[in-house]
């Protein structure tokens, strides 16, 4: 704050768990710095056994996990792919990098995921691929848009970036579509500080996934001791985290039972202690679908109007309490007029970035805190 005092109660506090600052010691008397050690390995082999993928590559970030997407499936000048505008500017912004044109889709008023029942009316001859957001760790309706991606004959794609641990009927998200990105990023679940890893579900796209990552060598390959030097052979960049990062979140990981249990059980009381009040104030609460399992990475309000949310918003902070509203629609965005986007209508992504706001949510969140987060909510009042 401006004033230097911290608010009582912050809007997100990265939490370290214990083991990573022994992983990271071990990093620093070590002798590998660099990326693809011991660490990155080790998060790599937990993700891919926790998921029940072929292949997890850790990167630098989320953000570069999706760039790597296009790059492996030969998206670019001329394509388009479907995708919602109520998510970040990373997911549109992966594909624009390479020529290819975003052609966004509304969301649903209930879940914020894209609306499975707009999409087959986006897709034209150019549509190379279909990337859903699993907006809040709360899965989209993966079977209806897995079957338009088949029928059509193009990828369907991950961005995952709240979802991991969370589920499908059953099924990791990440697990489903052709390629996923995740987010290790200092507002998830599970963080590095900055941090990502791309999931490959296709074991044909392995090879080039390590080109793209690799800077478009095949070194990986080589350290295989499959060929006895390595050239440059394709696209590509470098996307591959150090291990410093590696072994911090290897201790987040680890970790898993303890943060995603302490994080549902924040999110479980924020729901029993807000219901009341938002029903009779006319707020509507995250709504959780019977095929979804999730993965409690936040949780949101929706308030009547944006007048309504501001104030909203000024109240908890008058008294100490960190809020943050969430996506700006892509397709209102200035960038979207310069590629000449196709026109959306998406009237519902307007009206929910117009009114919904995050609460604080963090998993050191002490019970005194949140108790005090849903006192002054509590006493909040919608204007008739």
């Amino acid at each position: 704050m401006g004033n230097g005092i911290s608010p009582r109660v912050p809007f997100n506090l990265a939490t370290c768990v214990g083991t990573e600052r022994e992983y990271v010691n071990a990093v620093l008397d070590g002798s590998h710095l660099s990326g693809d050690g011991p660490y990155t390995k080790a998060c790599q082999a937990l993700l891919e056994g926790a998921l029940g993928v072929n292949k997890v590559l850790l990167t630098t970030n989320c953000t570069h996990a999706l760039e790597m997407m296009p790059l492996i499936l030969d998206i670019g000048a001329g394509d388009e792919v479907i995708m919602p505008s109520f998510t970040f500017v990373s997911t549109a912004n992966a594909f624009v990098l390479q020529g290819a044109k975003p052609v966004f889709v509304d969301i649903r008023p209930d879940t914020m995921n894209i609306d499975e029942r707009l999409i087959e009316a986006a897709i034209t001859k150019r549509t190379k691929a279909i990337v859903v957001v699993h907006y809040a760790g709360v899965a989209c309706d993966m079977d209806v848009i897995s079957e338009i991606a088949h029928r059509h004959g193009i990828h369907l794609l991950e961005d995952n970036a709240h979802g991991l641990f969370g589920l499908y009927k059953g099924r990791p998200l990440g697990s489903i579509g052709t390629i996923a990105a995740q987010s290790f990023h200092e507002t998830k679940n599970f963080t590095c500080g900055e941090g990502g890893a791309l999931v490959l579900n296709d074991a044909s796209l392995i090879e080039t996934a390590e080109i793209v990552r690799e800077k478009g060598t095949n070194r990986s390959r080589f350290y295989r001791g499959q060929i006895d030097k390595y050239s440059w052979v394709g696209k590509g960049s470098s996307y591959l985290p150090a291990e410093l990062p590696a072994a911090y979140l290897l201790g987040q990981l680890e970790a898993k039972e303890h943060i995603q249990g302490r994080r549902a059980a924040l999110w479980e009381r924020y729901s029993e202690r807000l219901a009341q009040w938002a029903r009779l104030q006319g707020v509507q609460m995250p709504h959780i679908p019977s095929y979804a399992t999730q993965s409690y990475h936040m949780f949101y309000l929706v308030l009547p109007s944006l007048t309504e949310r501001q104030r909203f918003m000024a109240y908890l902070r008058e008294r100490s309490i960190n809020t943050a509203f969430h996506y700006v629609p892509l397709h209102q965005s200035e960038m979207a007029r310069r590629l000449g986007a196709p026109p959306a209508q998406c009237p519902v992504t307007e009206r929910i970035s117009d009114r919904l706001v995050r609460l604080p949510f963090f998993t050191s969140m002490t019970a005194e805190q949140q108790n005090y987060v849903t006192d002054v909510i509590t006493s909040f009042e919608v204007s008739a």
